[in-house]
């Protein structure tokens, strides 16, 4: 019975785990090619006999390509060219590794479902050429290529550039071969009518209401000649681009108010480079009250809001169809800013059942407004259990929009001076107090007045009593 329960213990459970690396292991070591060795993350392939003539990929259904993240291969002598689908089921490859070896040719397309690439490494190969294409976009922190006999000329140039811009103080000894095969170091290499090109861009005032159109212009100039292309990020209105050699027009249509700080660009780009000139998209639309909800209590009282507009809208509350005078009691408070997007509350300190009614919001700017209301119940009223009639007992959840949460941001663009709710409900409560203290005071002295008309009439009697006792005549 102890063997038994000491197999189906912990001790069962970490010989199933050792089992499924095994099995693991075993399954990689069926799917990896031949001179290479394979784990769950990583392939590497440096024996050079019999060695690989083409890059390294794992058999179908024997392993998960996606899981490896980093292939090194060194001394392959025969290995010449990277084609287009043999990294593509790498999707999360971060390290690439092919030293030693002898790549000729990387596909241009050879890295476009690689996104993860961060670190390439082609030292010492037979690579003569190298377009820039195949790596414009990936966000690589490391590409070295020294060894490699380059043939100078305009399509390595953006390799040059690449030295001289990138942040890092340490610079590859890069060297190209001229017609004559004399080494040219790449630092030093000057190449007739080949630099970066330029972009401008001329754009009328990007100011727009939604709903209307705009037409960007944009000219490229350079040396080869570059190509022009739009980037216009997730831009949500419809548009569309007409392009003639180095000329090009982007029209937006039907504007949205979605599109409001976004950033529209025009690139040019050749051989050596890419250079973009960008304008920013601002939209002016009327106000929209995307929320509003029931009061939340958390350190404060808090009407919840979120409302849409550019210009920015001015908020005015109204309480039970009347304005609503802010206060130091009662105010708005403007959380978090997003642009054209305004999250916030009317902020109340202690309401009471006085408090309890129907707040308005209004939003407003010159193309327009928008309005909602919502239903507020701070307080049964008083003698009624805590109910009141007209405001059911609501639970609330907790909001989470404190002043001291976020931070102190009153808006005070529609302060009135403070004759508010909050200061009415001041005196009406000063009222009511005057009130009791005075019935209590009136209704203690009757409480007195009957103890001594009551007392009085008992000691009128006894006073009569002592009097006769003392006119009678004591015998003897």
């Amino acid at each position: 019975m102890s063997s038994w329960t000491r197999w189906h213990g912990p001790a069962m459970a970490r010989l199933w785990v050792f089992c499924w690396l095994v099995v693991g292991f075993w399954r990689a070591a069926l799917a990896c090619p031949t001179s290479c060795r394979c784990s769950a993350s990583r392939i590497w392939c440096s024996d050079p006999i019999p060695g690989i003539m083409a890059f390294p990929r794992l058999e179908p259904n024997t392993a998960d390509p996606e899981n490896i993240t980093e292939i090194y291969i060194a001394n392959q002598k025969r290995l010449e060219i990277i084609n287009e689908d043999d990294v593509e089921a790498y999707v999360g490859l971060k390290n690439l590794t092919i030293v030693d070896s002898g790549l000729k040719f990387v596909a241009h397309k050879a890295f476009l479902k690689n996104g993860n690439l961060q670190h390439i490494n082609f030292t010492r190969n037979k690579l003569t050429s190298l377009s820039r294409k195949h790596f414009r976009h990936l966000d690589l922190s490391e590409l070295i290529l020294v060894g490699n006999p380059f043939a100078c000329s305009c399509d390595i140039m953006w390799i040059k550039t690449l030295q001289e811009t990138k942040s890092s103080p340490e610079t590859q000894d890069l060297y190209c071969l001229n017609e004559s095969s004399k080494n040219i170091p790449l630092v030093n290499l000057q190449i007739p009518n080949c630099g970066l090109p330029s972009a401008s861009l001329a754009a009328p005032n990007l100011t727009v209401e939604e709903g209307k159109s705009i037409t960007l212009s944009c000219s490229v100039a350079g040396d080869p000649v570059p190509s022009l292309y739009w980037d216009v990020g997730n831009l949500v209105s419809k548009h569309m681009n007409e392009t003639s050699h180095t000329q090009g027009s982007l029209r937006i249509t039907n504007i949205s108010s979605d599109d409001s700080g976004k950033q529209i660009s025009c690139v040019a780009e050749n051989l050596v480079g890419e250079d973009q000139d960008s304008v920013n998209l601002t939209v002016h639309f009327a106000p929209t009250i995307t929320f509003l909800e029931s009061p939340t209590s958390d350190h404060h009282w808090c009407i919840p809001f979120t409302v849409k507009g550019n210009p920015k809208p001015a908020l005015q509350w109204f309480y039970n169809r009347a304005i609503l005078n802010e206060s130091k009691y009662i105010c708005t408070k403007i959380h978090v800013t997003n642009h054209t997007e305004y999250h916030g509350c009317l902020q109340l300190d202690n309401p009471t059942h006085m408090n309890n009614g129907d707040y308005k919001l209004v939003a407003k700017n010159e193309y327009g407004k928008d309005e909602k209301q919502i239903s507020a119940h701070f307080m049964g009223w008083p003698g009624d259990d805590g109910a009141d009639p007209n405001y059911p007992d609501v639970i609330y959840e907790d909001y989470g929009t404190a002043a001291n949460d976020i931070g102190d941001t009153t808006n005070r663009s529609n302060e009135i001076p403070s004759t508010g709710v909050a200061d009415k409900t001041d005196r009406e409560h000063l009222s009511v107090y005057a009130v009791v203290v005075i019935a209590s005071v009136v209704g203690f002295c009757l409480l007195v007045m009957l103890f001594l008309l009551k007392l009085a009439r008992h000691s009128k009697f006894g006073m009569k009593g002592f009097v006769l006792f003392h006119k009678i005549p004591l015998d003897g």
